[in-house]
């Protein structure tokens, strides 16, 4: 052991600051602890603190620890020492914070504790206890916290939504792209565990790198104490060769209603500074939380402009300092604050261990130490997940698991006789609640494999696939997102959001076909509507338009119970041409859309027509798979939406691409109890482009006129 002469270090050569002053240790002079050094050296300069003692069995040296700085190989050496510190900073691994922490508790001293500060909740809950038992100060290293932004948007929301330049909070979200190497997994032997020879490590891109933009978002969020916390779900994958996540996603429900949702990768093509998104109901707001900027984005409907301002940063030692002297009332970053990240650090660590990303997902980068994997678009799955409070699971991504489905519609090819699934049902239970939950038929695909449908896309999350949405339901938003009021005459964020449940589903044996009871409950649980839904699909071959493809029959009733129920939408709320709400059917990006009826054409002439049919034909490709990734899933492919029912068209091509069939176009439909109301469609699917000669042919011989008698053949 090397013990110097003197314990702290002058404003010029790293001797002791005026006796006033704290008396500094710190423990961990290696790796994160030579920032603290630079710290610390900053503050004995400035007279605030003195460097009492530097702990650790690998002795940095003098040019790193200073020239006359006190060393000890362990915390229990100087413990025997009898120096008597005033703040004791703790730097060391994760798996060591709770002993050390504990131990220092002994000495009196206040704590600087590196983030996390601690391996398990059980951990934290003990030191916790102990360090409200011997009334000291607990600063957890969370930097990030001390930033002036944080106390900014406190203050949006402290006096009042009608004086917050974004209105109320509605939700955070937290978003990082970094990058990390093989050289940094191998720093240390407890780096990318989860455990390590039996001892709790929980390392991993949510509770390490990426933590402080986790406690970040909870902080806005308003949750910080363990008790904050109703429920955390996880959803982690790795591509590195490591047992802990690097690509995952963290979603929170807090006591504050407030939701949080974190996506994070230590695997995208370049770095990038981590943000944290805060939605209000009247605009957004970003913090750059690793250079304290935050931009504001009010609603640009409201006529205001996006502003940017660049905050100070406490730092959080300076704020433990200010603290003890009395000058600062709290901590920034209490031990006790720190209780609602220690609920996601705990979920990480009992859950699910994270899922393989397969290789032929990954982009392998550089050689060595700076190894890195790269997985392709990742930046946009991270968008799209924060947005729509989703995980990469729901979204589909190509490398995650699965998403839940009550089943799949399985189809035989009718020339090669190959079985193929052409759609799966999915129960909507895992949708947020802004984006009204409910069924929905997703990874729809021509026989040729085209995907034609989407779900959750960045620009209207609430967009599912292909089922069935209605923006009012007696005041009920079953449609998802902002809802349009007359009285605003604009889109408003509410709390008005309604959910259909799954009560039963019963498929057919062979697969091709689902009948399905739901109901309608609104924003205040009670059920509104029964509905009786079924979704049948066969294929179909038209030998002199050399056309194979697909039909879908897609049949909904909705029965009012004990109250007149009325239907209606933006159009019979006073919006023009915005009479959407029924049936849906989200597209996919796509490029060259072209979109006719018999005697119509273009999206402005379809739009709100009633013809008996609409063609949607274009060059489709699936967000889901990948943006890099063309090939899979995309092509050219037509659709032929069928209906009789008299039932205006609604289309979008310009800002997005969906068709539907509007039930309440410009006023409402009212259903009284015991009354039902029923719709039938029919779309027709093929491979490639069908121009207007060919799309009549089939119409002619496979359209909704056949529906109903039933003569429509089964090939």
């Amino acid at each position: 052991m090397n013990q110097q002469t003197t314990a702290a270090a002058t404003k010029d050569d790293n001797s002791a600051s005026p006796s006033s002053a704290p008396a500094v240790v710190l423990v961990g002079l290696n790796g994160f602890g030579r920032q603290h050094l630079i710290n610390i050296q900053r503050l004995v300069g400035e007279e605030k603190i003195s460097f009492l003692a530097g702990i650790d069995p690998n002795d940095p040296g003098s040019a790193i620890r200073g020239e006359n700085t006190r060393i000890f190989s362990s915390l229990d050496e100087f413990i025997d020492s009898g120096l008597k510190p005033d703040i004791i900073i703790i730097s060391t691994p994760i798996n060591t914070h709770a002993d050390l922490a504990l131990k220092a508790l002994v000495t009196g001293a206040d704590l600087y504790l590196e983030k996390p500060p601690t391996a398990t909740l059980e951990q934290y809950e003990t030191l916790l206890s102990a360090a409200q038992a011997a009334g000291v100060n607990v600063q957890v290293g969370f930097q990030a916290l001390g930033s002036l932004a944080l106390k900014a948007v406190a203050e949006f929301f402290e006096s009042g939504s009608e004086n917050s330049p974004i209105g109320a909070l509605r939700a955070v979200g937290a978003s990082g792209n970094w990058l990390r190497t093989t050289g940094y997994y191998n720093r240390s032997p407890w780096a990318g565990h989860r455990q390590l020879n039996g001892i709790e490590i929980a390392d991993g891109v949510v509770t390490n790198p990426l933590a402080h933009a986790v406690a970040s978002a909870l902080r806005i969020a308003g949750a910080q104490r363990s008790s904050d916390v109703i429920s955390v779900a996880t959803d982690l994958y790795h591509a590195h060769q490591i047992e802990a996540d690097d690509t995952s996603v963290v979603k929170l429900q807090t006591t504050t209603g407030i939701p949080v949702t974190a996506a994070l990768t230590v695997c995208a093509k370049e770095q990038q500074d981590p943000w944290i998104t805060i939605y209000g109901t009247e605009g957004s707001a970003v913090l750059y939380y690793t250079r304290d900027e935050l931009i504001i984005k009010p609603n640009p409907d409201l006529g205001r402009s996006a502003t940017s301002k660049v905050f100070d940063r406490v730092n959080l030692l300076e704020n433990l300092v200010d603290v003890r002297a009395g000058v600062a009332t709290e901590l920034l970053s209490s031990l006790e604050s720190a209780g609602a990240f220690m609920r996601v650090l705990e979920q990480i660590r009992i859950g699910p261990e994270p899922t393989d990303i397969p290789e032929e997902y990954v982009i392998p980068t550089d050689d060595g130490d700076q190894f890195h994997p790269v997985i392709p678009d990742i930046e946009h799955f991270i968008d799209r997940s924060v947005a729509a409070q989703s995980n990469f699971s729901s979204l589909g991504a190509p490398w995650a698991a699965e998403p839940e489905s009550s089943g799949k519609f399985t189809l035989e090819h009718p020339t090669t006789g190959q079985k193929q699934v052409v759609a799966r049902l999915r129960t909507g239970e895992d949708i947020a609640v802004t984006n009204s939950p409910r069924p929905f038929l997703d990874e729809l695909t021509t026989l040729g494999g085209v995907h034609i449908s989407d779900q959750q896309p960045l620009d209207h999350t609430w967009h599912l696939g292909v089922g069935v949405a209605i923006q009012d339901v007696n005041g009920n938003n079953f449609w998802g997102g902002r809802t349009y009021t007359r009285a605003d005459s604009r889109y408003v964020w509410r709390e008005d959001h309604g959910h259909i449940r799954t009560l039963a589903n019963s498929f057919a044996a062979n697969g091709s076909s689902v009948n399905s009871q739901l109901e309608w409950v609104g924003h205040q649980q009670h059920v509104l509507l029964d509905e009786q839904r079924t979704v049948d699909f066969r294929t179909f071959t038209h030998s002199s338009v050399g056309a194979t493809g697909w039909i879908m029959d897609f049949t909904f009733s909705l029965s009012a119970r004990e109250q007149s129920v009325s239907l209606g939408s933006p159009g019979s709320n006073g919006r023009p041409k915005g009479g959407y709400g029924g049936f849906f059917w989200r597209m996919p990006r796509n490029s060259n859309p072209q979109i006719f009826t018999d005697s119509l054409v273009g999206e402005e002439q379809v739009h709100g027509s009633l013809s008996p049919w609409l063609a949607f034909s274009a060059d489709f490709f699936s967000e889901a798979v990948g943006l890099s990734q063309r090939g899979t899933g995309h092509g050219e492919a037509t659709l032929i939406f069928c209906s009789d029912e008299g039932d205006p068209w609604f289309v979008r091509s310009s800002g997005y691409p969906g068709v539907g069939s509007s039930l309440a176009w410009d006023a409402p439909v009212v259903l009284e109890p015991g009354t039902s109301l029923t719709r039938r469609l029919r779309v027709l699917v093929v491979d490639g482009r069908l121009n207007a000669t060919a799309t009549s042919a089939l119409v002619q011989e496979f359209g909704a006129d056949n529906q109903k008698d039933g003569t429509c053949p089964r090939r």
